[in-house]
């Protein structure tokens, strides 16, 4: 399967109208990647909390980005959320990943969503790299 680039994506894309429009800045030292939002009702599960899948997709997107600091094209193998504490509507959110390691074409990644430095939910992901050059 190819993948074409576009700015559509649900989480990240400044083109989806209906997007998150997160916007991921990159440590590529660290092999890190973090952003910061706001997640208000829109995204709701139960009354006043954040909706589960919405705070997994954020762990996910993370992980891509921290290995976006190693290549272009990857995509998310498995992925492994650990819910501390219910995310809560309308407050300001630092959702951040870093690669921790690498063998062949994959990527183990963490990730977490924090409010003030508290962690909310953490994921462990494994990550394909789709780059024919980087995938050895």
């Amino acid at each position: 399967m190819n993948f074409e680039k576009d700015r559509g994506c649900f989480v990240c894309g400044p083109d989806n109208a209906q997007g998150m429009h997160a916007d991921f800045t990159l440590d590529e030292q660290q092999q890190a990647a973090y952003c910061e939002m706001e997640l208000g009702p829109s995204y709701q599960g139960w009354q006043g909390v954040v909706h589960g899948g919405i705070t997994s997709t954020l762990l996910d997107e993370a992980g891509i980005y921290a290995c976006r600091t190693q290549g272009e094209t990857f995509v998310t193998a498995e992925l492994n959320v650990r819910f501390r504490k219910p995310v809560p509507v309308g407050k300001k959110v630092r959702v951040s990943a870093q690669v921790k390691t690498r063998r062949r074409s994959i990527y183990k990644v963490v990730s977490q969503l924090t409010i003030e430095d508290e962690i909310y939910a953490e994921a462990e992901a494994r990550v394909m790299c789709l780059d024919s050059s980087r995938s050895q």
